[in-house]
């Protein structure tokens, strides 16, 4: 008999490459919503069957969980890669832009999947201070360059996007009109000159 303990096999390439598709895919399928926005709608979309669909994502709601989170990530690495890249401005006004993509597919997912989500789960605080905390460091280094004014903070900025977001249905042509208004949102807070 060995002493050695059984270590966990690592996922097969082919596998992997099948749970990025499905994240994709219900990225995508939910992003548009309506009755399209289905399980089955997400495998097809992934090029893969629906039972590669439930090996991944046993239920409804591990599904958008992962999805969610998955984006969420997105959005702080994002935001991460922005900060060193642009102007500070520049680098606000893309990241809502994306964060803008991220609430059309959260809404398409929660009217699919309203009956199995738990509106309780610890994963939307979770995730939401992680936002807030991408959002601050940008916000943060607007005001250093005194390009953003110092009194406003980062939950305020995601509660108006937040605010857009949900005064409409995210219908086509929806989003450019959230962004427009963004837009305009971000250019008011420029510092105010002296």
């Amino acid at each position: 008999m060995s002493d050695k303990t059984a270590q966990p096999r690592k996922p097969r390439a082919d596998s992997i490459r099948n749970r990025k598709r499905l994240l994709a895919a219900a990225a995508e399928v939910f992003s548009v919503g309506g009755p399209d926005a289905s399980l089955e709608a997400v495998a097809r979309t992934a090029e893969v069957g629906i039972g590669t669909l439930y090996r991944h994502f046993p239920t409804r709601e591990a599904l958008f969980q992962a999805v969610y989170q998955n984006e969420v990530g997105e959005l702080v690495e994002l935001a991460t890669r922005l900060g060193e890249e642009m102007e500070p401005i520049d680098a606000i006004r893309r990241w809502l832009r994306a964060c803008v993509r991220m609430v059309a597919m959260k809404k398409g997912m929660v009217a699919a999947l309203a009956p199995v989500l738990d509106a309780n789960a610890s994963i939307y605080a979770d995730n939401a201070a992680r936002l807030r905390g991408a959002l601050a460091g940008l916000l943060d280094r607007a005001v250093a360059a005194r390009l953003v004014r110092d009194d406003v903070s980062a939950d305020e900025v995601l509660r108006v996007m937040i605010a857009l977001c949900y005064s409409r249905e995210m219908q086509a042509g929806a989003q450019d009109e959230i962004i427009r208004l963004l837009d305009i949102f971000v250019d008011g807070l420029g510092a105010p000159r002296p």
